[in-house]
C-alpha cells in the first residue's frame, strides 16, 4: 500500500478508530476522527489529550470525500452510502489491522474463524506470556477483536510477537497485511447480513487471512471442516498447510505431512518431525470444540519455537473466556451456564453438544440469517424447554414447536432466569447459548451474559 498519503480520515471513533487517529499522528499524518453517532466519553478524552481533530454526530461528506486514505470502523458496512462515495472517487478505504501491519516487523500470528478464535487467541497469548519467563527477548502482545487495537499496541512499540483476533470485518480492510501463521479454525454460517446473505463471500472474506502470505508462512486450520476444505480445494496458496483433526494420523495426512491428531486420548502434534504429546484428560479446557483450540494454538507455540515444557503447564492451567460454557452456580441441583458469546448456529451446536443432562435452553436475539434446523437432532435430544431472549422469536418458534411441548417468550435476563428457575428440574442444565447477536436487548454479548449472571446470583 501506499506509504507515501499524509491525509487520513477515520470513520468511527471506537477502540480501532482511536487507536489508528493516535498511530497515525505519531507516524506523521493529518488525522480526522469522524463518528455518525456519540464518541465514548473515555475515547473523546484520548481524542483531546492528543489534540486530533474530531467530529461527532455527522460525517463532514465533503471534507472526507478530500482526504487521501480512509479507514473505517469494522461496524461500518461496504454499503453504507459513504464508503461507495469514496470507493468511486477512488479513496482507499482500508481497515485498522491494515493500517497498523505497515508500521511493525513484528512476527504476527492471526487468529480468525466462526468459532473458537476468542479461545484460541488467549490460550495461544497464555502459552507465549509464559514463555517470556524461559525467554526474556519474547515480548507479546495480544490485540485485534480483543482488547487494545493492533494500531494502539504498534504505537507503543514495545511487542515482537503479536496474537490476533481478526473478524471477517477487520480481514475485509486488508491489502497487503500478511500473518506469518494464520490460524482459521472454522467456518459456519455467520454474519451473513453483511455478505448479501451469500455463504461463499463470507468464506471468501475468512479466506482473505491468508491471500498475502507467502512459501515461508503458516496455514493451520480444521481438517474436518467442509467449507475450509472446498474452498482449498479450488483455490491455491502459498502457505504451508498444517490441518488438525480430532481423528487419527490418516485424517490430516490426506492433505499435509505435518499437523495435529488424537491418539490413545492424547493430542499428538507433528512439526518438521519434532513430536509434542499431553493428555486430554489433563487439559483445562474441556470439550471437542476447545480439544480443537488446544491443538491450533499448541502448533502455532511449536513453529514460534516455545518449549514443550511451557505449553504442557500453560495448557493444564488456562481457565478459559468469559460468556463461553461460563459456569456460573448450581441452584438446587440445577448447574446455571453462560454462552452469550454463542452468536452463531455452530457456536451453540458445539454448546447443547457439550451439555450431559437435560437443557432448558435460553435462545434468541438478532438473527443473522440463521438456519436453526441444523440444531434440531440435538434439541430433540437434550432440550426440555426453550426460553426465547429476543425481540422477535417468530423464527425459533417456527423450528422447535413441533419437537418441544414448551416455548416461552420473554423480554430480558431477569425474566429469563425466573421462568427458567421455575421450569428446571434437579439434574438438569439451564444453559444461554442465544445463537443469535444482542443488540435488541443489550449492548454487546458481554452485556447480555452479565445481566444473565447476575439475575442468576438473585435467585
Amino acid at each position: 500500500m501506499n506509504t507515501k498519503f499524509k491525509n487520513i480520515s477515520i470513520l468511527g471513533a471506537g477502540e480501532s478508530g482511536v487507536g489508528t487517529a493516535i498511530l497515525a499522528k505519531q507516524k506523521g499524518y493529518n488525522v480526522f476522527v469522524s463518528d455518525l453517532g456519540k464518541i465514548n466519553k473515555k475515547y473523546k478524552n484520548v481524542l483531546l489529550q492528543n489534540n486530533i481533530e474530531f467530529e461527532e454526530g455527522k460525517h463532514s461528506v465533503s471534507q472526507i470525500l478530500q482526504t487521501d486514505l480512509v479507514m473505517k470502523s469494522p461496524g461500518i458496512p461496504d454499503t453504507a452510502p459513504l464508503i461507495i462515495q469514496l470507493k468511486e472517487k477512488g479513496i482507499p478505504v482500508i481497515s485498522e489491522i491494515e493500517f497498523a501491519s505497515i508500521f511493525t516487523k513484528a512476527t504476527v500470528v492471526g487468529i480468525t474463524g466462526s468459532n473458537g478464535k476468542t479461545t484460541t487467541t488467549l490460550l495461544l497469548g497464555h502459552i507465549l506470556k509464559n514463555a517470556e519467563k524461559d525467554n526474556p527477548n519474547l515480548k507479546t502482545d495480544i490485540a485485534g477483536n480483543i482488547g487494545d487495537s493492533f494500531a494502539l499496541q504498534v504505537s507503543k512499540n514495545i511487542a515482537n510477537t503479536y496474537v490476533l483476533e481478526l473478524s471477517s470485518f477487520q480481514l475485509d480492510g486488508i491489502i497487503d497485511f500478511a500473518p506469518h501463521i494464520a490460524i482459521l479454525t472454522n467456518i459456519s454460517a455467520d454474519h451473513l447480513d453483511r455478505y448479501d446473505y451469500n455463504y461463499d463471500n463470507y468464506i471468501e472474506s475468512k479466506f482473505r487471512i491468508t491471500k498475502n502470505q507467502t512459501k515461508a508462512d503458516y496455514l493451520i486450520f480444521d481438517a474436518s471442516d467442509t467449507a475450509s476444505l472446498n474452498w482449498l480445494k479450488n483455490n491455491k496458496i502459498k502457505a504451508k498447510l498444517l490441518p488438525f483433526s480430532l481423528k487419527n494420523k490418516k485424517e490430516i495426512q490426506k492433505i499435509a505431512t505435518d499437523g495435529a491428531y488424537i491418539k490413545d486420548n492424547k493430542i499428538i502434534v507433528e512439526i518438521d518431525k519434532n513430536e509434542f504429546t499431553m493428555s486430554i484428560a489433563d487439559l483445562a479446557l474441556t470439550g471437542k470444540h476447545n480439544v480443537k483450540n488446544t491443538m491450533a494454538a499448541t502448533m502455532a507455540a511449536k513453529l514460534l519455537k516455545v518449549r514443550k515444557e511451557t505449553i504442557r503447564k500453560s495448557l493444564s492451567e488456562f481457565e478459559g473466556v468469559a460468556h463461553r460454557l461460563e459456569k456460573v452456580l448450581k441452584i438446587n441441583n440445577v448447574q446455571y451456564i453462560n454462552d452469550s458469546k454463542a452468536t452463531n448456529i455452530n457456536s451453540t451446536y458445539y454448546a447443547l453438544d457439550s451439555v450431559k443432562t437435560p437443557t432448558v435452553w435460553i435462545v434468541g436475539g438478532v438473527d443473522k440469517g440463521n438456519d436453526y434446523d441444523q440444531l434440531l437432532p440435538l434439541v430433540n435430544e437434550k432440550v426440555t424447554a426453550i426460553i426465547c431472549l429476543g425481540e422477535d422469536n417468530t423464527k425459533i418458534i417456527e423450528t422447535f414447536k413441533n419437537v418441544i411441548p414448551l416455548i416461552v417468550e420473554t423480554k430480558g435476563a431477569n425474566e429469563a432466569v425466573k421462568v427458567a428457575y421455575k421450569i428446571a428440574k434437579k439434574g438438569d442444565t439451564v444453559l444461554l447459548s442465544p445463537a443469535c447477536a444482542s443488540f435488541d436487548l443489550f449492548k454487546n454479548y458481554e452485556d447480555r451474559g452479565n445481566q444473565f449472571k447476575e439475575a442468576v446470583r438473585n435467585l
